[in-house]
Formats: structure tokens, sequence, C-alpha cells
């Protein structure tokens, strides 16, 4: 039976290759010069931490890590940029979470969809990928199609596809 599992994984290794390439930007940038500017990621807790001086400077080292997160191949909805940023002492501090995986609410709310669907497929929850098995190639890639087109705030990879 044909069968694919859908998965939120970053890899950590082009997420650590991204934030190189925001200090390589920051450092050669004209506005940053003389400033305060720290970005460091932390991979055991999968948390970016952003410092810098000004509130302008926090929104520009932002965008600066969404683009080039995104030309790494890293989708923005894989940053949690919910928080707002703190500010201690003279620095503004700001912690950026990364998903990684599907926690249990995403994956039940992602399970009801297919099958609200109507589509002749199974959904099963196996710890953070779920599992979709179908008799038709054509009703997968119909879910395929259906997680891609949802509003779901994760970033959603479809792979171990077997016919």
């Amino acid at each position: 039976m044909p069968s694919f599992d859908i998965t939120s994984k970053i890899d950590l290794q082009t997420l650590d290759n991204a934030i190189n390439v925001v200090k390589k930007e920051v450092d050669n940038r004209y506005d940053f010069k003389g400033s305060h500017i720290s970005v460091e990621l932390n991979k055991k807790e999968n948390i970016i931490s952003l410092e810098t001086d000004s509130d302008m400077q926090m929104k520009q080292l932002e965008d600066i890590l969404l683009t080039k997160s995104m030309r790494q191949g890293i989708e923005a909805k894989a940053f949690d940029m919910s928080k707002e940023f703190s500010a201690s002492g003279k620095f503004l501090r700001k912690t950026i979470p990364v998903k990684n995986g599907i926690d249990r609410d995403n994956s039940k709310k992602i399970v009801k969809l297919i099958k609200d669907s109507g589509l002749k497929v199974q959904a099963a929850i196996m710890d953070d990928i779920i599992r979709v098995t179908g008799k038709k190639i054509d009703d997968l890639q119909a879910v395929i199609q259906l997680c891609n087109s949802s509003s779901l705030d994760l970033p959603l990879q479809f792979v171990n596809m077997k016919a």
C-alpha cells in the first residue's frame, strides 16, 4: 500500500550555516559598524539569541536572519517570531525558538484536516511523524496539496514516499 510521512525537521548544520552567514553579513554592513550585535545558536535547545543596541537594529537583524535562512533552504515558518524583545541593561535581547518536529496539538490538527477532507487515506501519528497510507498515489498527492495549501504554522516536509 502506498504511503508517505509528514515531518517538520530542520537540519541543524544548515541552520548553523545560515547563522554564520548572518554573522558575516552583520560584520560587513555599514549601519552596524561600532554597534553591539550578537547572534548565537544554541544547538541543544534549538534557540537563536539576538542582542542589539536599538529596536531598529533588532528588526533589521530579524529580517537578515529570515532572508539568509530562506536562501539556505529553511522556511520562515520554522522560526517562532511571536515573542517580543526585552531590554536589560543597555542591550535589547530576543530569543527565537526554532520549531523542530511536530508537537501533539499540530499532529492532531493535521490528522483532523486529512480526515475532514474525505480522501480515502489513513493518517497515523507516530511520535513527531505522521504516516499517511492509501490505496492510490493520487490520493496521497492530494493530501500533500491539502497540507501545503492549509494555513499551518509549520514547515512541513513529505518524505519516505513508498509506492
